[in-house]
């Protein structure tokens, strides 16, 4: 993606983190990008191109994400995966909140675009607990995975001005993992 559609990108994905999708319109990224009139649609023809590309920025930036927040290795032990997994969402949850709100916006109105996501991390979280000898590893990993989009949205909206402790969301998570 050339450096200007990153712009347009970026402030799109800012817009929508802070309006959701309904104030997301080709002049409002005009104006947050600071280019000049026209420009963003002079890219993105219509608004189905606009959301469109939000949704494949989404995807880059997930995917750059895991790379740098997900965990450098495969878990040693449940104990250890538990850790990982807080971290990782509190890392979604403070540093990266505007991609996440973006990201739960987006999902309301285009739920099928975080489908394909949502499966992929579900299916790795399942071999990690396969691998580490986890009782009925596909149910735990769902329930792992809500669990994790439950503390996510209550993090960035009824608990925001909260100071999680990553110890509790780790236990929490390992709870889920059972004996």
């Amino acid at each position: 993606m050339p450096d200007r559609r990153i712009q347009l990108m970026d402030a799109a994905l800012s817009i929508v983190a802070e309006k959701g999708l309904k104030g997301l319109t080709h002049r409002a990224v005009d104006v947050t990008a600071r280019v000049s009139e026209g420009t963003t649609s002079n890219y993105y023809r219509s608004r189905s191109a606009l959301v469109g590309a939000v949704l494949d920025r989404v995807l880059q930036l997930d995917a750059e994400l895991l790379q740098h927040v997900g965990p450098a290795g495969p878990p040693q032990d449940a104990d250890q995966l538990a850790g990982q997994l807080a971290a990782m969402v509190l890392a979604l949850a403070r540093q990266h909140s505007g991609l996440t709100r973006a990201r739960l916006a987006l999902s309301l109105d285009h739920p099928e675009a975080v489908t394909a996501g949502h499966h992929l991390l579900v299916g790795g979280l399942e071999q990690a607990l396969a691998g580490l000898g986890v009782a009925d590893a596909a149910a735990r990993a769902r329930d792992v995975a809500d669990y994790g989009d439950g503390i996510l949205l209550h993090l960035l909206t009824v608990r925001r001005d909260e100071d999680p402790d990553p110890a509790a969301i780790a236990a929490a998570i390992r709870r889920l993992l059972g004996p």
